[in-house]
């Protein structure tokens, strides 16, 4: 974190059952080269029953720090919106983290899912440029989904000396994707969570549809909240995208509207 800048932390406290995974479970996992720093905010999470055996590092309340908040507040500030689409849409910005405290020997999986912020729909007023509440929504009808980070199960070290990214997480409005992109509606709030959950043996996350309740810890960021659209609404959110977004380059030109509006409704 660059000198001066002010750490905000978001403290979220989550029971933790240890688990009785033992380290035949371990699997090799690539590294991965270190990224560049950035600013960031903290989110920290302390388990509840101790292991008496555990590390010192255990001791400590694991932290997941996001990479690039500054980023996220100015959308944050503005408002933000994720497109969705049939195919399936990229967020931008990313969700990108660095964690710390986990026992360095110890295998973990690391998680990004979406929650619903409330059960309101929302739709964009243009004169006064907000998002009004327009009616309630049931969410039940979605199944919830969850992204496991590939290179999971991964040893505490390694997660702890690296930038963590999901930038490979899509978001579709398709309720029946069969690709395994997040599904959520459009003209809702969400906020994307991080979870650090600790290899088990008992527990194959490619055949269950919902997290454990218990061994997990969960975090989230309040900057991170964005409101699903199918094409962006607020034109400072356009322009935003477009300055920022190092794969919208092509689209910069304040001479190319055609391409402008490509960019703002298009799949990729």
């Amino acid at each position: 974190m660059q000198p001066g800048l002010q750490e905000e932390r978001y403290i979220q406290k989550e029971e933790e059952v240890p688990s009785s995974a033992s380290g035949d479970c371990k699997q090799p996992a690539e590294k991965r080269p270190k990224a560049e720093s950035s600013k960031t905010a903290f989110s920290s999470c302390s388990g509840g029953e101790s292991n008496s055996q555990e590390s010192p590092q255990e001791k400590n309340t694991i932290q997941v720090e996001l990479q690039g908040s500054d980023l996220w507040k100015r959308f944050h500030d503005i408002g933000t919106e994720m497109i969705i689409t049939k195919a399936g849409r990229r967020m931008f910005p990313s969700v990108r983290i660095k964690v710390k405290g986990m026992d360095p020997v110890k295998q973990y999986y690391v998680i990004l899912d979406v929650e619903p912020v409330d059960s309101k729909r929302y739709r964009y007023v243009y004169h006064s440029s907000q998002w009004m509440v327009a009616g309630n929504t049931d969410h039940s009808c979605i199944t919830p989904r969850f992204y496991v980070h590939p290179d999971s199960p991964c040893s505490g070290e390694i997660w702890m000396r690296q930038i963590i990214s999901f930038d490979r997480v899509k978001l579709t409005n398709n309720e029946m994707d069969d690709k395994g992109h997040i599904i959520l509606q459009s003209m809702h709030k969400y906020k994307p969570r991080v979870h650090v959950m600790e290899q088990d043996c008992r527990i194959d996350l490619s055949l269950i549809q919902s997290l454990p309740t218990e061994g997990i810890k969960t975090f989230s960021f309040e900057e991170t909240e964005f409101t699903t659209v199918t094409a962006y609404q607020n034109q400072q959110i356009t322009k935003l995208k477009i300055d920022r977004n190092p794969f919208a380059k092509g689209f910069r030109d304040p001479g190319r509207n055609r391409w402008k509006q490509w960019f703002i409704s298009s799949d990729l």
